[in-house]
């Protein structure tokens, strides 16, 4: 199994639609079996279509024509883009959902949160996944902490679930976000995987890290089960593929 996780930043990048290409190219040479993406916009004055739509338009003209998706709004952003999630992917969707996790419902509320699930049949096993993107620990109107309560409230122990994305929550901090997952019984692939890099998925400032000045740990792929990861990777990082949106990609490999 082949897993990515990206903040695609989608609209919101220089020459967007050469990094969508970018993506998609890459996702062909990989052939990622299921793929999260963060920051899915399309613009609510129709300027741009979506992006996931996009996305597997091009691979569908790459020849990879098994590959579909889910997508849901979770807020405007910058007054001008329907932000949401979504999940791609080229195996059965059995059945899928989206959820808010934030008290707001406002869908003008940048703060406003959802979740975005697929239950995935691969090799005739299903598999539940979640494309995320938290807020932050310590913030006074949506707390991280009330979000990731409310997330694990929709995952059933009996299912083997991921839960991929943007968690605005670095893994040196402790007693936030990360630990929190990990004390609610989550696996942290990176951790699991026999071969890894340095792990690294943001550098600098970004929105929402504005005083940043360090290398962050934000975006990951958890799981609840202990499962043989083989490797992962930083990907779109200028080193592993071209950068293609203001965080880089996670790649993961399980046997």
């Amino acid at each position: 199994m082949k897993l990515l996780t990206l903040n695609c930043h989608s609209w919101q990048e220089e020459n967007p639609y050469a990094k969508l290409r970018e993506l998609a190219a890459a996702v062909s040479e990989n052939s990622y079996d299921v793929i999260a993406l963060q920051e899915v916009s399309q613009s609510n004055k129709a300027s741009h279509e979506n992006y996931a739509k996009l996305l597997v338009e091009e691979l569908h003209r790459l020849g990879q024509l098994d590959y579909t998706f889910i997508w849901d709004i979770s807020h405007i952003g910058y007054e001008i883009y329907e932000e949401g999630l979504a999940i791609v992917t080229k195996h059965p969707i059995l059945k899928s959902e989206a959820f808010f996790i934030t008290e707001s419902h406002n869908l003008s509320n940048w703060k406003t949160r959802k979740i975005v699930k697929a239950t995935i049949d691969f090799n005739g096993k299903p598999y539940s996944f979640f494309s995320c993107h938290l807020g932050w620990w310590h913030d006074d109107e949506e707390p991280a902490k009330s979000q990731l309560d409310l997330l694990l409230q929709q995952i059933a122990p009996s299912e083997c679930s991921f839960l991929m994305g943007d968690f605005n929550g670095d893994a040196s901090i402790r007693g936030e976000t990360y630990d929190y997952l990990l004390q609610a019984g989550f696996q942290d692939t990176y951790k699991l995987a026999k071969k890894k890099d340095d792990g690294f998925t943001v550098k600098g400032k970004i929105d929402g890290w504005d005083q940043n000045a360090r290398n962050l740990r934000i975006d990951y792929i958890f799981v609840n089960q202990l499962l043989p990861v083989t490797s992962s990777a930083v990907v779109f990082n200028g080193h592993n593929k071209q950068v293609i949106s203001d965080h880089f990609g996670v790649e993961v490999i399980i046997k």
